[in-house]
C-alpha cells in the first residue's frame, strides 16, 4: 500500500488539485485491487451524507453575505478606531478584524479575503511593507478557522462524534490568545509611522461601534446561541445566514439581488470543493482502512515512544508536515482517524485534541505550497508567495508556541465548557 500513498503525494507534487489527486489515487486502488467502481460513488454520497456537515455551505453562505453586505467593512472601521492610534495600528485592526470576522465566516480563506481587499490596500498606502501586510494579513486569517463558528471543527466532529458546539465553546480562548500573540508581535516589528491616528479618537469608536452594532450581532447570535444551548451547530448556521440577509437588505441596504447572486454563487462553488474534497477522502480513507495502512501509520507514530508529552509531540509534527502538503478539509478526513486514537492513548482530552489538530492545520495554511491564507493574501497584495512566507516565518513561530500551549494546558480549551 505504500505505492498508493506515493502515487498521491506524487500527483501532489505536479499540482494536482488535491481533490483530483485523492481520485485519481483511489481510482487506481479499486481497479488494481479488482473492486467495483460503483462503490466510489457510494462512498462518496454516504461520506457526505450528514446532516452535520450541511453547516459548512450555510456559514460559507453567511460570511459572503456579510462581506456584500457591508458587515465586514463595519467590522475593520470598528477594529481600526479601536488600535490605529497604537504602533502598526493597521496591522493590530487586520487581526482583530479577522478575529470579529471569524465569528461567523467559519473559512479561513473568507476570512484572508474579506479583510485583506480592505485593509492591505490601506497598509500599502501608509507606507508598510507588502509582504510585511500580506503575512499580517495571513496570519489572522488563519485564527478564522480556531475561532467559532470553525468549519475544520465541524468536519473534525463530523469523523470524531465529538460535540460541534463544545468544540466550538473549546476554540474560543485558544483564538483570542492567539490573536493577542500575533498582535504583539505585530506591534513589535511594525514601525513608529504605522500609525492612523495620533490618540485615541473616542467620537470615533463610538460612531464606529454604532455603525457596527448590526454587524457584530452576527457572532453573537452564532456563538451565543451555541453557549446558551438554543440551537446546534447547524441551525446557528441557518440563523446567521437569515439575519445577514436581513442586516445587508434592510438596515444597511447594501444587499441587492446581483450581490445576493454574486455571494450564493461563490459559496456554492467553495462549499462544493470542501464537500467534494470530504467525499473523494472518505473513500480514499476508507480504502486505506480496509487494508489496515491506517492502523500501520498508528502503530508506526506509537512507537516513537509510550511518553505522553514525545506522543503529542510526534503527532503534532507529523501533522505539522502533513499539513504543509495536503489540503486541511483532506488532512482532517485522512489523517484524524490516525492520530486521535494516539491522543487518546497520551491522555487527551478528545475537545482539546480537537482544537490542537485544527491549529496545527491552521498553521499549514500559512506554508507553502498548499497554505491557502499565504496564496489568498499574496495575490491581494501582489507579492511574491516566497517573499511572504519570508516574512511570515514570525507569525509561524508564534503559532506554534500557542500551539503548544494549547496541547500541553488543558484548561485553555476545557474551561469554558465546564460550565
Amino acid at each position: 500500500m505504500v505505492w498508493l500513498i506515493v502515487i498521491l503525494f506524487i500527483l501532489i507534487a505536479l499540482s494536482f488539485p488535491i481533490s483530483l489527486a485523492i481520485g485519481l489515487s483511489t481510482v487506481i486502488a479499486f481497479i488494481s485491487s479488482h473492486l467495483p467502481l460503483y462503490m466510489i460513488a457510494q462512498r462518496m454520497f454516504s461520506g457526505v451524507n450528514s446532516y452535520m456537515l450541511l453547516a459548512v455551505p450555510l456559514f460559507m453562505f453567511a460570511g459572503a453575505l456579510m462581506d456584500s453586505g457591508g458587515l465586514s467593512r463595519r467590522i475593520v472601521r470598528l477594529a481600526e478606531s479601536m488600535v490605529g492610534h497604537l504602533r502598526g495600528g493597521l496591522a493590530i485592526s487586520a487581526i482583530l478584524s479577522s478575529m470579529l470576522f471569524a465569528g461567523v465566516s467559519g473559512s479561513a480563506a473568507a476570512d484572508t479575503a474579506a479583510i485583506g481587499s480592505i485593509l492591505i490596500p490601506s497598509m500599502k498606502r501608509q507606507g508598510y511593507d507588502e509582504d510585511f501586510a500580506a503575512s499580517i494579513v495571513a496570519s489572522g486569517g488563519s485564527i478564522g478557522v480556531i475561532i467559532p463558528p470553525s468549519i475544520p471543527m465541524i468536519i473534525y466532529g463530523f469523523i470524531t462524534s465529538v460535540s460541534i458546539g463544545k468544540l466550538f465553546i473549546a476554540g474560543i480562548l485558544p483564538g483570542i490568545l492567539i490573536g493577542i500573540s500575533l498582535s504583539v508581535l505585530a506591534y513589535i516589528f511594525s514601525k513608529d509611522s504605522y500609525r492612523t491616528r495620533e490618540r485615541f479618537d473616542k467620537k470615533e469608536f463610538i460612531e464606529a461601534l454604532r455603525g457596527s452594532i448590526w454587524a457584530l450581532g452576527t457572532p453573537i447570535i452564532v456563538i451565543g446561541g451555541i453557549l446558551g444551548g438554543i440551537f446546534t451547530a447547524t441551525e446557528s448556521a441557518a440563523c446567521a445566514v437569515i439575519y445577514s440577509l436581513i442586516v445587508g437588505f434592510f438596515i444597511y441596504r447594501e444587499m441587492n439581488i446581483k450581490k445576493l447572486y454574486k455571494a450564493a454563487l461563490n459559496s456554492i462553488i467553495t462549499s462544493s470543493v470542501i464537500l467534494f474534497i470530504i467525499a473523494v477522502a472518505s473513500v480514499f480513507s476508507w480504502y486505506l482502512s480496509m487494508n489496515n495502512v491506517q492502523e500501520a501509520l498508528k502503530a508506526l507514530l506509537s512507537s516513537f515512544s509510550h511518553d505522553r508529552v514525545v506522543l503529542i509531540l510526534v503527532v503534532n509534527l507529523f501533522l505539522l508536515i502533513m499539513g504543509t502538503f495536503v489540503e486541511t478539509t483532506a488532512s482532517l478526513i485522512l489523517f484524524v482517524p490516525v492520530v486521535a486514537p494516539i491522543l487518546n492513548q497520551a491522555g487527551l482530552h478528545p475537545i482539546t485534541a480537537g482544537v490542537m489538530i485544527v491549529t496545527n492545520l491552521a498553521i499549514g495554511m500559512l506554508t507553502p505550497p498548499l497554505g491557502i491564507c499565504l496564496i489568498v493574501s499574496s495575490s491581494i497584495a501582489q507579492s511574491r508567495i516566497l517573499s511572504v512566507s519570508k516574512a511570515v516565518l514570525p507569525f509561524l513561530a508564534v503559532m506554534i508556541l500557542n500551539l503548544l500551549i494549547i496541547a500541553f494546558f488543558p484548561p485553555l480549551t476545557t474551561l469554558l465548557i465546564s460550565f
